[in-house]
């Protein structure tokens, strides 16, 4: 785990880029089956592991909740995202293939995405006392401006 970095920080990242959500929904009784349809040694860890020794590939950072339900990708741009994806050379379009092959429409397994452009300056993540995490370990962290609100960090500013 990376050192903690004591008080307010927040994540700067240069240009646009893009948050993937990701997750799966297992069959609880049938965990293997559901690993084996999500890819098994070739499924999303793999996939990770493979765009981390990668980085021309795109992917700037990624997340995972402690009980694995859900990823968050950092992604310089949906252009690189969507080359990943379909790039039958890269590790997803045979574990895509995969899961709908042994699936279908069989509800045992499920997988879900979302996916989020976001522009430059309009994204806020603030860490206080955290280590690395995040958008703020797929970018640089910088320490905070005292006394800036957030409508003040934000460069794009609504109205209402």
């Amino acid at each position: 785990m990376s050192e903690v970095k004591a008080g307010r920080w927040m994540a700067d990242i240069d240009g646009d880029f893009v948050v993937f959500l990701i997750g799966a929904r297992p069959d609880k009784r049938r965990l293997i089956r559901s690993l084996r349809d999500l890819g098994g040694r070739r499924g999303m860890l793999h996939m990770l592991q493979h765009l981390s020794a990668h980085p021309e590939k795109g992917l700037l950072g990624y997340e995972m909740s402690m009980f694995g339900g859900i990823i968050v990708q950092y992604w310089r741009s949906f252009e690189h995202l969507e080359r990943f994806a379909n790039d039958v050379a890269d590790p997803h379009v045979a574990a895509w293939r995969n899961y709908w092959r042994r699936v279908g429409s069989d509800t045992r397994t499920g997988i879900w995405h979302e996916t989020y452009l976001v522009r430059a300056g309009e994204y806020e993540a603030i860490y206080g006392n955290m280590p690395p995490f995040g958008l703020g370990k797929a970018s640089s962290l910088v320490t905070m401006a005292e006394g800036l609100s957030a409508r003040g960090r934000l460069k794009r500013r609504t109205t209402g």
